[in-house]
């Protein structure tokens, strides 16, 4: 889990100017999208509240294929599954044995999945900001253009190598979202089945 120390913490939630540099993070960004057709990598996601207190922990395994096709499950404390197809967005949770349904561009929009499974060029719905070296990694902050989204930014951490090391989302209740990836493997060969989705029977489906 990443360990919020001071600077980092105030990184994440916003408290620094951008500082006058190379666009390093961002060109790390463009080769990550460029380079890979398909992800899968392990994530540890920790909620903050606006106070920097921690109100939730979970796990998991994230995969995407381009375009518009991914699949995040959270395995532990509780499982939850999200599949996005291109059409629409499936959201499971298997405890209440529910399912709700969004159409695909509403759902996602100028989301975390937008950004990393995305067809479209970046800037279509991002603003880029180099946020300078931090912990030996190249952090941006991609602002969404939408302003009527879930969240006000995401930033963003790369290795020296390019590969994505964390996300940090601050939505719009002031509290922040921190993924941390390990074992990414980039452009697997990945099953078809994965970014589809069927209900369970019985399951009680909401659509939206």
């Amino acid at each position: 889990m990443l360990r919020l120390s001071r600077p980092l913490l105030y990184l994440l939630l916003g408290s620094l100017l951008p500082a006058a540099v190379e666009a390093a993070a961002i060109d790390s960004l463009k080769k990550f999208i460029q380079e890979t057709r398909t992800v899968r990598a392990n994530f540890e996601q920790t909620l903050y509240d606006r106070n920097a207190r921690i109100v939730q922990e979970s796990k998991g395994m994230m995969q995407f294929e381009r375009p518009e096709k991914f699949r995040w499950s959270y395995e532990n404390p509780y499982q939850q599954l999200i599949v996005g197809d291109g059409t629409q967005v499936w959201f499971y949770d298997s405890d209440l044995n529910q399912v709700t349904v969004r159409q695909f561009n509403i759902a996602i929009g100028s989301s975390p999945a937008a950004l990393l499974a995305g067809s479209s060029t970046i800037e279509e719905n991002f603003e880029l900001v180099e946020l300078g070296e931090q912990n030996n990694m190249e952090w941006l902050e991609a602002i969404p253009k939408n302003k009527e989204g879930a969240f006000e930014f995401i930033q963003m951490a790369f290795l020296r190598d390019g590969t994505l090391k964390y996300m940090a989302l601050r939505d719009s209740f002031g509290q922040t979202t921190v993924l941390t990836f390990s074992s990414m493997d980039k452009n697997p060969a990945l099953s078809p089945e994965l970014f589809k989705f069927i209900p369970p029977d019985n399951a009680d489906i909401i659509s939206e």
